[in-house]
């Protein structure tokens, strides 16, 4: 189990991680999601042992390591920019953390060859990094912290760097793998698609501080505040304010929202409403939908999906729908809100409430 107990990490005057406590258990599976700079890299650090924190300590299967070297640590790092020992072939590549640990040849080629086989790198074993491509490379370094064995696998945006059908293949294998050696495993990504698909636990982080940490569904579905939501929601969250009155929030032209029959009680005050850009639909999806009418500002069609830019009041929101929508900038368009799926926040942030239903 690894502990990281009210740990603070300070560069001068800046805190690049702020009182953060957190427990992984071993054979889990543990994704840290947050855009750029929020503190991902620096946490994984930490757990490390790269880095020593200003305050607070790290603790592994119950004693203190804080401060111990990551050299003296059974640790595996993988980071986005490949590293391989350039002079060494793919195999020694692969071979080498075996090597250190005195593993006998016959047990080392085995254990080699499965992990080529895993990530496709068995045509290329005697062949050097650097006359393989980008993926091939990051492949390899995968590949050497599949075979360590090591109670600590960190993962900093691995998978950034392989096309997208490895990328596929990977995500569905990799929980797999090191669950199954009793592994603590921490991925780290901006992307919150991706914490979905790999399952097993978020933290949210922002400027340094884990927001919530929990299953991923729940982190996604029942955010705690209004940054957590915002960080797991790619396309952005559409948020606006509104006056509840009664049973309703107020939309403009005299439109009514119905509030959570379990929020039926809350004071006539502001909220932020939030849902995601695949709750908004373009065709009543039940009786409860509302309708409001919002301006089209873009449109950007990827094929198989169009997200639609649209500005409602003075809310700006991305509407996600399947098939090709191409509509004419400032076309008014109605759309339809499911009030069974919104989120709703007090004036500090704080959820209120969240949808119970599947996402």
């Amino acid at each position: 189990m690894l502990e990281l107990r009210n740990v603070t990490k300070a560069v001068g005057a800046a805190e690049h991680i702020r009182d953060v406590s957190l427990t992984l258990q071993h054979g889990s599976l543990n994704v840290l999601l947050g855009p750029t700079l929020s503190g991902k890299t620096s946490l994984m650090r930490l757990m490390a042992g790269l880095d020593v924190p200003t305050s607070g300590s790290v603790w592994f299967d119950g004693q203190n390591v804080t401060g111990t070297p990551v050299q003296k640590r059974k640790i595996a790092m993988v980071y986005q920019q490949f590293i391989n020992y350039p002079a060494m072939t793919v195999y020694e590549n692969i071979a080498s953390p075996l090597r250190v640990a005195g593993i006998e040849q016959a047990k080392i080629d085995s254990q080699v060859r499965e992990a080529a086989a895993l990530l496709k790198l068995t045509p290329y074993l005697d062949r050097t990094p650097l006359s393989l491509s980008g993926g091939q490379q990051q492949r390899t370094a995968l590949a050497r912290a599949i075979v360590k064995n090591a109670s600590l696998v960190l993962l900093d945006e691995p998978l950034a760097n392989l096309d997208y059908k490895l990328r596929e293949e990977l995500r569905a294998e990799l929980p797999r793998i090191f669950a199954a050696a009793g592994t603590i495993f921490v991925y780290a990504t901006t992307e919150p698609h991706e914490a979905l698909l790999l399952g097993g636990n978020t933290a949210t982080l922002s400027e340094g501080r884990i927001t919530q940490f929990g299953p991923t569904i729940d982190v996604f579905r029942r955010p705690v505040d209004l940054v957590t939501a915002r960080t797991f929601a790619d396309p952005p969250l559409n948020t606006i304010v509104l006056a509840k009155k009664g049973p309703d929030f107020l939309l403009e032209g005299g439109v009514k929202l119905p509030v959570p029959v379990e929020l039926a009680g809350i004071a006539d005050t502001n909220y932020t409403i939030g849902f995601q850009p695949h709750h908004l639909s373009l065709e009543r999806p039940n009786a409860l939908a509302v309708p409001v009418r919002a301006k089209v500002t873009i449109t950007e069609i990827t094929g198989s999906e169009s997200f639609i830019h649209l500005d409602f009041a003075d809310a700006r929101w991305v509407m996600l729908t399947h098939g090709i929508r191409d509509f004419e900038t400032d076309a008014v368009v109605e759309v339809f809100i499911d009030p069974r799926h919104v989120m709703v926040f007090d004036e500090h942030g704080r959820a209120m409430t969240a949808p119970k239903l599947a996402a």
